[in-house]
């Protein structure tokens, strides 16, 4: 069958499964599905399939094997062009170049590009930056036909391109599992795919360097530091189809390369995660024993006259945290929302600042920095930009480490249960031994996305002086916020009986609690608070998938708060639309724009005619314009609702958390209380009651596998290798 793609219905870009309606020579609309190396509207294929009856959906061609054909028509060729094939071409450009040059436009474009400056509005400038794009695209068209054959998408062909320029096709036939570790959005099991199409051995020392990799990548990725090497091994062995002989040689060969370290009989790291892991330990101890150059006393009386200035009166607990973050040189103090953290906080920095010393403020994202900032009333800054996170000669890296480090007699960080043992190792080494490190957090939230368990680590090593704030002290008059975050953290069920910022809605199917936070979202809440719906509410759900899953819930919300509309630009990406105004997430960590996988902004401009996006973020210093490319849209998503893991250290003036049965593996007490604490103003669960008893019952948290506490017990200072043997 061949015809026009005339949309794109349902596309997932890993296994490159595409529902597509083609519209064929008769006129009539046929319905296609299965893989698409490449899908957009406009786009002439040539589809060989079988006819199937879907029960539901009635007559489909099932695919199995597409075919990109030159489009024949007019508007063929102005749709084709128009869907931003070649960057700087949009829609608007694509109709005045098949005005101009008819049936021999794309003739124009691959053979006699310099015409381009015949069409009304095409200049000099901009010819050749079409110019420059087509000869980019030539190039990545012969990379694309290549990596096609071997079911790899169009939009990863354009950036193995990008990475290896025309060495690509040798890069990829040589060795494919360099794709994993050099280009994102490609990991081991693509690459595993395209190694078997061009005939790498299932044997071969790269295939199974490659594995032991990606499965400890893995590991890491669900939080753990290391992975038990028998199991590790025997799992490794039945994924890739060969012995555990194998897998056990090239596990050495990696340790012999400083890519893999074994700790004791069994551990198997990463090498980033151990030299990570044992120099927290080493650091911490030197911070916690270092003689501090600074006076290291505080008088009752000075402490006194501090409170009285304050016009507040100090708890036992929130004395004793003032007096260790003076008396040791590292101190964590943990509570949960109420708890005083914050009043203690300004009390510890005023005392300091009275005698001259410097303090500096951090913490792990930019709305947890604000928050921060807007708490103690003193600038606060993210741990990258602390750090001084840029461009080196070896790469990108931190400016601030132990051959320059940090300027201040005392450190606050903030929101530590977010932070991973890499990036904690990376502040530890920017802190001079006899300066002061506060570690403030609530070692009840969930932890940090990336491994490690650093915060309850710390308290459960027993070697750093923690203060346990567990009091509450700051609760508006009849919020039931803080007093339910509470109650679930001790395992209690929620109150909600004459609660005015705390509301549960009672929802038993599926469909009508998406119904029920679009409502609640759309108009219940801001009638309530008088609130603008997308920049005050925001939706956490415990998953991804399911009806009431992140994804679904994204979809709903743009329809209701962002629709289609006249005057509204949109830009599509791989069968997903970005619109202006759409709120979005940074999904991946991106050093070259200084944006973290997390942060939330939203889009203020669209060029379709360029392929460019341009988001604003907001940070501590202010807001800041970040421009994508449209082949660079990937590293966004919609954040109307996010993952409540992905919530961690914001906060906004109203949270809705959707809770149902179909979320029954993420019900846990720690996650329903991360969401709980995001609110400042209210809360609304929507869901049944069973759902969220389950969720409150289940305090069962899976147990990360780490060392550190143990590392820390075990630790001195003294008999700790130099820096620089453990990196």
């Amino acid at each position: 069958m061949e015809g026009v793609i005339d949309r794109v219905t349902y596309r997932d870009e890993k296994s490159m499964y595409t529902v597509a309606r083609i519209k064929v020579g008769d006129g009539s609309i046929v319905t296609a599905v299965g893989p698409f190396p490449s899908a957009t509207p406009g786009q002439m294929v040539k589809v060989f399939g079988i006819w199937v009856q879907h029960r539901e959906y009635g007559r489909q061609l099932k695919v199995e094997r597409v075919e990109t054909v030159a489009p024949a028509t007019l508007l063929g060729i102005e749709k084709y062009l128009g869907s931003g094939l070649i960057r700087g071409v949009g829609p608007a450009t694509a109709t005045k170049l098949v005005k101009q040059f008819g049936m021999d436009t794309l003739e124009v474009i691959e053979s006699n590009p310099e015409r381009l400056t015949q069409v009304p509005g095409i200049g000099p400038k901009k010819a050749r930056r079409i110019i420059d794009a087509i000869a980019e695209h030539k190039s990545v068209q012969k990379v694309m036909v290549f990596l096609q054959s071997h079911g790899v998408s169009p939009a990863y062909a354009a950036k193995i391109y990008r990475r290896y320029g025309e060495d690509a096709v040798a890069v990829v036939s040589q060795n494919p599992y360099r794709l994993a570790d050099d280009v994102y959005g490609i990991g081991f099991k693509t690459a595993d795919k395209i190694a078997a199409e061009v005939g790498v051995d299932t044997e071969s020392p790269h295939r199974i360097a490659a594995g032991i990799k990606y499965w400890l990548g893995k590991a890491s990725e669900e939080g753990h530091c290391y992975s038990e090497e028998d199991k590790f091994t025997s799992s490794v062995a039945h994924e890739l189809g060969i012995s555990e002989h194998l897998v056990r040689g090239g596990i050495a060969a990696l340790e012999g390369a400083g890519e893999v370290y074994r700790e004791g009989q069994s551990a198997l790291y990463l090498a980033p995660f151990y030299h990570a892991e044992r120099g927290v330990a080493r650091r911490l101890c030197q911070l916690a024993h270092a003689r501090m150059w600074t006076l290291d006393t505080l008088s009752e009386e000075e402490l006194a006259q501090v409170q009285a200035r304050a016009g507040i009166r100090l708890a036992d607990q929130q004395r004793a945290a003032v007096m260790k973050a003076f008396q040791t040189g590292v101190m964590v103090m943990t509570g949960g929302p109420g708890t005083g953290k914050t009043t203690t906080l300004r009390l510890i920095i005023d005392l300091f600042e009275a005698r001259k010393m410097r303090v500096l403020l951090a913490a792990p994202t930019g709305r947890a920095a604000k928050r921060l900032s807007e708490a103690t009333g003193r600038p606060a800054r993210t741990i990258h930009r602390l750090l001084e996170f840029g461009p080196g000669e070896d790469g990108w890296r931190f400016g601030r480490g132990t051959a320059s480090p940090l300027e201040c007699d005392l450190l606050v960080l903030d929101e530590v249960s977010m932070v991973d043992i890499s990036l904690m190792y990376s502040v530890l080494k920017a802190v001079r031994p006899g300066s002061r490190l506060v570690l403030v957090g609530d070692v009840d939230q969930l932890p940090s996305v990336g491994p490690g368990n650093v915060l309850r680590d710390i308290i459960g090593s027993g070697i750093v002086p923690t203060v346990v704030l567990n009091e509450v002290y700051r609760q508006a008059p009849g919020s039931m916020i803080v007093t339910n975050a509470h109650r679930i953290n001790r395992g209690e069920f929620p109150l909600f009986r004459g609660a005015r910022d705390f509301f549960f809605i009672e929802a038993e199917d599926p469909d009508r609690v998406v119904q029920s936070v679009v409502a609640t979202v759309t108009s219940k809440l801001p009638r309530h608070l008088g609130c603008d719906p997308v920049d005050d509410v925001q939706v956490l759900s415990p998953m991804k998938r399911s009806a009431a899953g992140v994804d679904n819930l994204n979809a709903v919300l743009r329809d209701a708060l962002n629709p289609r509309r006249p005057g509204v630009s949109e830009i599509r990406c791989r069968g997903s639309a970005f619109r202006r105004g759409d709120k979005v997430m940074q999904i991946r960590n991106d050093y070259d724009r200084l944006v973290w996988n997390g942060d939330m902004g939203k889009i203020v401009r669209i060029d379709a005619e360029e392929g460019e996006v341009v988001v604003r973020f907001s940070e501590p210093e202010g807001d800041r314009d970040v421009l994508y490319s449209q082949d660079e849209l990937d590293e966004l998503a919609l954040s109307y609702c996010v993952s409540i893991h992905k919530s961690q250290g914001s906060e906004y003036p109203a949270v809705v958390v959707p809770v149902t049965t179909q979320h029954y593996v993420m019900l846990q007490r720690n996650l329903l209380y991360t969401a709980v604490t995001r609110a400042r103003r209210t809360v609304v669960i929507i869901g049944t009651k069973k759902a969220l008893a389950i969720a409150v019952r289940n305090a069962s948290m899976l147990q990360r596998q780490t060392m550190l506490a143990l590392r820390l017990r075990e630790a001195t200072a003294a008999s700790w290798p130099d820096e620089e043997q453990i990196g």
